[in-house]
């Protein structure tokens, strides 16, 4: 029953969402298509953001998308994923009434708030796109922390643009995001977060036999429901909005299938797929894993205790009770993507 009230109110969830009018920026800083127009006068390359949650393989998309020569993708701008956002260049009250001011001749009675927002954000993209060569260019920002609502800020400054959202298991992303706050976060950590960081440094064998979770006490249905959370709100609202210009994917498949998968986002985007030697290329970038270098490195202790990046990890990790709790709160969520046939895992 709690898992079917879960559920309903996610659904209820996304479809207010669906309804929902940002208030972030003033209904009408919005870009019409004249602005756009006008806008790709100054900055012409064509833009995309790549959305996920938290350790699903942003990362790594970002990576191998930009193999192509005609494509670059930095990441964590974070212009509509995590506060302050980009609008808070125009929120303050006196910036919002000088860029609406009636005698401020150059706004042609408009609010000038999205042309600064576009024109910010174009430049910071397109100022690094041409100091590698290249002509098509996007950003990766997980967006786990507000979900759909980031859907609704890219949609009012780039309605113009292209949408990835990348899935993984959510099983595999939560004890990547866990492990991830015990390599990068242990000054941040809670006493029983901090107590179990120990104990898995003295004693792995008693987690990765399954006797211990990495999880604290609740942390694993809170990390569960904002999975599905962010999978149903995302995709739904992507989907909604941006119709054929969004994309979802699924980590494992890229893992799988590189090059038939970025040849997919490639011809997606419409640039030229070509292009000789694209597949070697793409194997090599698969091939190393500077974030798992960097950890590693960081934190030795902690982050030989897995494998990064390896689809099914939580077959290893997780307690019974682990599997119990996600099942419960995601179960439903993960079949609906196809990482289980049924909720009998």
């Amino acid at each position: 029953m709690g898992r079917v009230i879960n559920r309903l109110a996610l659904a209820a969830k996304a479809f207010r969402y669906g309804d929902q009018k940002n208030q972030s920026v003033p209904s009408s800083a919005k870009l019409t298509m004249d602005d756009i127009r006008e806008v790709k006068q100054f900055f012409p390359m064509e833009k995309f953001f790549i959305f996920g949650h938290a350790r699903s393989g942003t990362t790594l998309l970002a990576r191998l998308i930009r193999v192509h020569p005609e494509v670059h993708c930095n990441w964590q701008a974070h212009f509509f994923t995590r506060r302050p956002f980009l609008s808070s260049l125009v929120s303050d009250p006196e910036v919002n009434e000088w860029l609406t001011r009636r005698s401020n001749r150059w706004n042609r009675g408009q609010d000038l708030s999205p042309i600064v927002m576009r024109a910010v954000s174009d430049f910071i993209l397109e100022r690094e796109a041409a100091r590698v060569g290249k002509t098509v260019v996007g950003d990766k920002s997980p967006n786990n922390l507000v979900h759909g609502k980031a859907v609704h800020l890219l949609a009012e400054i780039y309605p113009d643009a292209k949408l990835f959202f990348i899935v993984r298991d959510g099983r595999d992303a939560v004890i990547s995001h866990q492990i991830q706050k015990f390599i990068d976060l242990p000054d941040q950590l809670n006493a029983e977060e901090f107590t179990i960081r120990q104990s898995l440094i003295k004693d792995p064998q008693g987690f990765l036999s399954k006797n211990k979770s990495i999880f604290p006490a609740g942390s694993l249905q809170e990390a569960a429901n904002n999975w599905v959370n962010n999978i149903t709100e995302t995709n739904y609202l992507g989907k909604k909005i941006y119709t054929e210009s969004f994309l979802s994917l699924q980590f494992e498949d890229i893992v799988d299938q590189p090059y038939f998968q970025l040849k997919r986002i490639w011809n997606f985007l419409g640039v030229d797929t070509d292009i000789p030697d694209m597949e070697e290329s793409l194997i090599k970038e698969l091939s190393e894993n500077p974030d798992a270098d960097w950890q590693r490195e960081k934190q030795r202790e902690v982050a030989k205790f897995i494998q990064k990046g390896l689809p099914g990890m939580w077959r290893d990790i997780f307690t019974e009770k682990d599997r119990k709790i996600f099942k419960e709160f995601a179960g439903e969520t993960l079949v609906e993507w196809g990482y289980e046939k049924d909720l009998n895992w």
